[in-house]
């Protein structure tokens, strides 16, 4: 197996990714969008997840495609990326179908990064702004780390951030990665530099 030319989720045809951030905030979103819909799972994991409209991606939901999917900072607040993608899916005619309206199918995801040092003491949610500038942002080639959902994102004293790749399986299928990377626990060997993950790495 081997890498994407891009080695990022973008080598899946069809997709293209796109970040904001807020610099002041410390915190940003990302966002994922097919040329056309596209089929979605999910698992949900965790003590205190932070999710919207994941319920519908169950196999015996009627919706059987999204339009996009989000990841962004912010915790709860961040959930309201996803609005500004809708609306902007939404002006574009995109969305399913239903008697005669058009309703952008956009499930999201939050990472926690409300204690970072950024200024959170804003009078009006700005995940809203930043998720439709995510969508305006999104192309093949994009931004990894401090970008987008990883903006914010530390890891037990260590920076966080976006991640992707990509692998080209012996049968020619392309299998692609976006993860927004806020932990708990160590990353990596001890106190060195080694990461636990390193010798998983292709292509580096």
């Amino acid at each position: 197996m081997k890498p994407g030319p891009l080695n990022l989720i973008t080598d899946v045809a069809g997709l293209r990714v796109g970040n904001a951030a807020d610099e002041k905030v410390k915190s940003g979103s990302t966002v994922l969008v097919g040329d056309a819909p596209f089929v979605a799972a999910v698992h949900v994991m965790g003590g205190a997840p932070g999710t919207r409209e994941t319920d519908l991606l169950a196999p015996d939901k009627v919706v059987q495609e999204v339009d996009a999917l989000v990841l962004s900072g912010g915790s709860a607040f961040g959930l309201d990326a996803a609005s500004g993608v809708v609306d902007a899916l939404r002006a574009q005619g995109r969305g399913f179908k239903i008697g005669g309206q058009h309703v952008p199918i956009v499930p999201a995801a939050i990472l926690f990064d409300l204690l970072n040092g950024g200024d959170k003491d804003w009078d009006e949610n700005p995940y809203k702004g930043l998720g439709r500038a995510a969508l305006e942002a999104a192309a093949v080639e994009f931004s990894l780390g401090t970008h987008g959902a990883g903006a914010g994102a530390t890891v037990t004293g260590l920076k966080g951030g976006l991640g992707s790749a990509s692998v080209v399986l012996e049968c020619g299928v392309t299998v692609g990665a976006l993860v927004a990377v806020n932990a708990q626990g160590s990353v990596t060997v001890g106190d060195g530099p080694q990461f636990w993950a390193a010798p998983f790495e292709m292509g580096g």
